[in-house]
């Protein structure tokens, strides 16, 4: 398990492109056949890939990291399969995912195993995992049970729909928030005028981008904006005091989780554009 320190605000200032890379940009997270963790210090999430093809992939951990003998002793997590149809396994009870289908596995299960249908076109797991202090039920979310949430229009440029999986309103979590947004062809932009949230930190997962787009990804305080080039597949970990948008140089979806201090979605600081540098 790979673990990222928390960075200050005042210290990112300062970084090259490859100390900001180094600190902010999980890539590299789907290699056949293995499990890749990201530790964060932030609000302690971790943000993870499972790539099964050949075999099953049981998720296991380094006790040292968490202070416990299994991951979800005291947390919770989220998955959702980018990839082709597959299941995971929780404790021998099975729960198939199609594309964008979505699982929320609450603190407790221990025997966690990800598995794909088809190894010609194999399931591709991305997932966020938090600290959680209370058991919720695990649930199975699938896109077309999600209700979508239109946002933007063409001429912004920011025309998308927002899918909430794991919110107060819909699947019950203790903390995690977790999602996903697909925006419309011809539509490149998202979370513009953009906002921080001081009380949660948010992780953006960027998928379904053709093999030569890529996103800029803007991050840093409002009055010192940094920038991330972004590649398919590749996730940000944004600190509460970042703002986090992006413009891509095609269409793409991305996965938004958040976890800390609350979970009401609109608990944000919007940036008025004029005070963006």
């Amino acid at each position: 398990m790979e673990i990222r320190e928390a960075i200050a605000a005042a210290t990112a200032r300062e970084f090259t492109t490859d100390e900001l890379r180094e600190n902010f940009l999980v890539s590299d997270l789907f290699e056949p056949d293995q499990v890749k963790l990201v530790y964060t210090y932030y609000d302690r999430l971790i943000v993870g890939g499972i790539s099964p093809v050949q075999k099953e992939l049981a998720l296991n951990i380094d006790e040292k990291v968490i202070g416990a003998p299994f991951l979800l002793e005291r947390r919770e997590m989220g998955v959702i399969n980018v990839g082709g149809k597959g299941k995971i396994v929780l404790d021998g009870q099975e729960y198939e995912l199609d594309n964008k289908d979505a699982l929320y596995i609450g603190m407790g299960a221990q025997d966690i195993r990800f598995a794909s249908a088809d190894a010609s076109e194999p399931a591709v797991y991305y997932m966020n995992c938090v600290p959680a202090h209370k058991a919720f039920p695990t649930s199975k979310i699938s896109i077309s049970q999600s209700e979508p949430l239109h946002l933007g229009s063409d001429a912004e440029s920011n025309k998308r729909t927002i899918y909430k999986y794991i919110h107060p309103d819909g699947v019950k979590s203790c903390q995690l928030v977790m999602g996903l947004t697909i925006l419309d062809p011809g539509n490149i932009w998202n979370t513009m005028p953009t906002h921080t949230h001081p009380r949660r930190i948010e992780a953006y997962f960027y998928f379904d981008m053709p093999q030569d787009s890529v996103v800029f990804h803007l991050m840093g305080e409002p009055s010192e904006t940094r920038h991330l080039v972004v590649r398919d597949r590749e996730a940000v970990i944004s600190p509460s005091w970042s703002i986090h948008s992006g413009v891509g140089t095609n269409t793409y979806t991305f996965i938004w989780g958040m976890a800390g201090e609350n979970q009401t979605f609109s608990d944000m600081d919007a940036v008025a554009m004029s005070e963006l540098k």
